[in-house]
């Protein structure tokens, strides 16, 4: 472990055959005004461009290419990235994910207003400019998910107790909002807070690691919120379009993971007989899914 640089923000970018919006990635990292180093995470990609932001970049110190001899997974990697960056700001953002101007000294701006923030989110919108989903959220207990999957979360304005996992529209009129859990899209934390929680989850492959990190930043002491004006864009699945039923799986893994760690409910023997078949249903729900829609492609390409 290093010591922190003052005013240096380390952005950690894992790849895992992310495709070309990797360049995008890590060309907007180091387009920014704020003083800046990148480390560039690979999780053993095939798909050269790696290679190519290297290339691209070569002439530039402030990128540093780390690479895993094997796909060790999300969460591993960006404990790995972060115990070799230098800054006192650590920001986790998705090689899929571009940062818009100034990005960077917003982060550092709304952290060092409040120092009780130990993670910091954005607005991730899609390329369109829409806020995607899950940029705010609530933890997923199995309370919230049965609210949300029944539909009766619709009526949580009259009755709060049927509150689901996603939150309602966020209000106009806040800026920085304290949130549950943000978009694991692009992430900034105070070094000091990644170390004191212990980075993330390495039980966790890929998918809801985010999740556990924002619980375990805010059972420390810590807030976790949400800066409303500061927007990235996001295209989703880059990663995963390669290889779906392989994400899949492990996203469904990740959620039984969660339940079992922080439900309350994961102490009775129906409620986990309960929440693992219904995982597993909806994993199989999934891959059914994502079958009839390859046949259909070769049937009308």
């Amino acid at each position: 472990m290093v010591d922190p640089v003052e005013g240096l923000t380390s952005l950690v970018v894992v790849a895992a055959d992310s495709g070309p919006l990797l360049a995008k990635s890590i060309g907007s990292a180091l387009a920014s005004d704020a003083a800046v180093e990148v480390v560039l995470v690979d999780n053993a990609s095939t798909d050269g461009e790696v290679e190519r932001a290297a290339t691209t970049h070569a002439g530039d110190a402030r990128l540093r290419v780390l690479r895993n001899e094997a796909n060790i997974g999300f969460g591993p990697a960006c404990n790995r990235g972060a115990a070799i960056a230098s800054g006192d700001v650590v920001v986790f953002l998705n090689p899929d994910c571009e940062l818009r101007e100034r990005s960077v000294e917003g982060l550092r701006g709304v952290l060092n207003s409040d120092a009780r923030i130990g993670l910091l989110g954005v607005t991730v919108c899609d390329p369109a400019g829409r806020p995607a989903r899950g940029n705010r959220r609530r933890d997923p207990s199995l309370r919230r998910a049965l609210m949300t999957f029944s539909g009766l979360s619709r009526f949580e304005s009259r009755w709060p107790a049927l509150a689901g996992v996603e939150m309602p529209e966020a209000p106009s009129d806040v800026a920085i909002e304290y949130v549950e859990a943000v978009s694991g899209a692009c992430m900034a934390m105070p070094r000091k807070v990644f170390d004191a929680v212990g980075g993330f989850d390495e039980g966790y492959f890929l998918h809801v690691e985010d999740l556990d990190l924002c619980r375990r930043v805010r059972d420390a002491g810590w807030h976790v919120a949400i800066a409303h004006a500061l927007c990235v864009t996001h295209e989703q699945g880059s990663s995963s379009r390669a290889r779906p039923l392989f994400v899949l799986r492990h996203k469904h893994y990740g959620m039984w993971r969660y339940f079992r760690k922080f439900d309350p409910m994961a102490g009775w023997a129906w409620a986990r007989c309960l929440v693992w078949s219904g995982i597993w249903a909806h994993f199989a729900l999934g891959v059914l899914g994502r079958l009839v829609r390859m046949a259909l492609r070769r049937v009308n390409p």
